[in-house]
């Protein structure tokens, strides 16, 4: 066990370094290199940001970043600190507004026909115990078009490093199931598949992405980022 915020502070003065000086390095703003000197954690947007926050300003004193992040989740993790963060919800493109819409009725009308069709069959088809069910041609129907619909909703990511960077990615929402968590380092990349998905980026600078199979743009600096990926593309998450 270790002190995170004297043994910042003791790095940067061997170094003789200005805060000023470490804010052009890292891009995190001076009162939030402060804060961590201090270990006033709750300075931060949340505990999300303080990990991130810790890797980069350690990695800029040239000492082990996972090491501070370690030892901060060790002292300070609770289990919920998710739950600090609470982005906004980040409106999508019109078409896939449009899309999204005209989605919704076309599944409510596919549930309205294989309801039909199950109860037609229960109400009004003859015991045939021990014979092999038949799909009527409406039923399938209706199944390849619930399926064709949630099919659009669906999102490919594939993310590539262009240099070594931390990544976390959580399915459906900030606090969702975690698919990914460690850092992936340059020539690297994941793939994955879901309706929506968030990412907390250490450097979104030296990512690429592709959703879908088209090359996207991914929002963001140097400075750690929490992102949401959709169809149309991939946003930032301001902090809550």
């Amino acid at each position: 066990m270790f002190d995170l915020g004297s043994s910042l502070r003791d790095s940067r003065e061997r170094k003789r370094l200005t805060f000023a000086d470490l804010e052009q390095i890292t891009k995190v703003r001076t009162k939030y290199l402060r804060a961590l000197e201090e270990d006033d954690f709750g300075t931060l947007p949340g505990p999300t940001y303080v990990r991130g926050f810790l890797r980069v300003y350690a990695e800029a004193l040239d000492l082990d970043g996972q090491l501070f992040v370690d030892e901060y989740n060790s002292r300070f993790a609770t289990g919920e600190e998710e739950t600090i963060i609470r982005p906004r919800a980040v409106p999508p493109p019109r078409r896939v507004r449009w899309l999204e819409r005209n989605a919704v009725v076309i599944a409510f009308i596919a549930i309205v026909v294989v309801t039909a069709v199950v109860i037609g069959a229960w109400r009004f088809v003859p015991d045939r115990s021990g014979l092999p069910t038949v799909q009527s041609p409406a039923a399938a129907a209706a199944q390849r078009t619930a399926a064709a619909t949630h099919h659009k909703n669906l999102l490919t990511l594939v993310v590539k490093a262009k240099g070594n960077t931390w990544l976390e990615v959580h399915d459906t929402a900030a606090t969702g199931r975690m698919l990914f968590q460690g850092t992936l380092e340059r020539g690297q990349s994941q793939r994955f598949s879901a309706d929506r998905l968030f990412l907390n980026v250490g450097s979104p600078v030296k990512l690429s992405a592709t959703v879908n199979g088209r090359a996207v743009r991914v929002p963001g600096a140097a400075t750690p980022k929490m992102l949401v990926a959709t169809a149309g593309g991939i946003a930032a998450v301001s902090p809550g």
